[in-house]
């Protein structure tokens, strides 16, 4: 472990010594402070024993896998995780990202694409949610279309503010906590759930472009990667306990992206 008692801590999992050792220098070059782990059960310890600000997670381990340590690590921890495999199929990116990872690296990697995935997630704002004036839909959600959505204009359309909160219908935010309430049960989202809610209900009545939330939340240089918006969402629909046909909170735009439905639906 590196000695700088200012730099953010980083835990690399990984088995394979010269991977490890790459990420290590890759990290420590970023401003790390770097703990390693050669397996899961000794990478979970570290977790709870640190509290890291980033993991990087390898998903072949010689004890148990690196989804089962996600799963495991998840409940201790909200740093950002970064899964590192061998393996490239999509079924492992996905199995992956539901189960609270942040992003996906596939080996061999090269350490600046690293570097700069690792700096675009923690240029992500944390405290605050940006209330900006947002187009509204001219007809009903059902019927919206990418060209409604981007010939519409309008007044802002913002979440109520109550002392500080943002309010849609049974969802508080409490932004500067990160807390997330519905209906008075904190719900327990990743980063990148809170984020991805927070920013859907400061314009509820926004269509939001996946485009647009992969900048907002993800940072530039990620319009490749949607796949990582719809994950995501499907992950905070679930512990939102939303029927996807019948949705309560969040609306698909078929070709466009998502909105919050009306309050007085919540």
């Amino acid at each position: 472990m590196t000695s700088d008692p200012d730099a953010r801590v980083a835990l690399i999992i990984e088995d394979d010594a010269d991977v490890r050792q790459l990420l290590v220098m890759t990290l420590g070059m970023n401003g790390f402070t770097t703990i390693e782990a050669e397996t899961g059960r000794q990478g979970v310890a570290l977790v709870r024993e640190h509290q890291p600000d980033l993991v990087t997670l390898d998903l072949n381990l010689p004890d148990i896998d690196g989804v089962e340590v996600c799963r495991q690590i998840r409940p201790l921890t909200d740093a950002y995780v970064i899964m590192i495999t061998a393996r490239k199929d999509e079924i492992d990116r996905l199995i992956g990202l539901e189960i609270g990872a942040d992003d996906f690296v596939v080996k061999p990697f090269s350490p600046r694409e690293v570097g700069a995935r690792v700096n675009a997630m923690f240029r992500r704002p944390r405290s605050t949610v940006r209330n900006v004036s947002q187009p509204l839909l001219g007809a009903d959600p059902d019927e919206a279309s990418p060209a409604s959505v981007a010939t519409a204009t309008a007044a802002p359309a913002i979440a109520e503010q109550v002392e500080g909160l943002l309010v849609h219908g049974t969802i508080t935010i409490d932004t500067e906590g990160r807390i997330a309430t519905l209906d008075g049960t904190e719900l327990p989202l990743t980063r990148i759930e809170f984020d991805l809610l927070a920013t859907l209900v400061s314009g509820p009545r926004r269509v939001w472009q996946r485009e647009t939330l992969l900048s907002r939340i993800w940072g530039d240089g990620w319009v490749n990667d949607q796949h990582l918006v719809e994950v995501h969402i499907r992950n905070l629909r679930k512990k939102l306990g939303e029927d996807t046909k019948a949705p309560r909170f969040i609306r698909t735009v078929r070709g466009v992206g998502y909105r919050m439905m009306p309050s007085s639906l919540g």
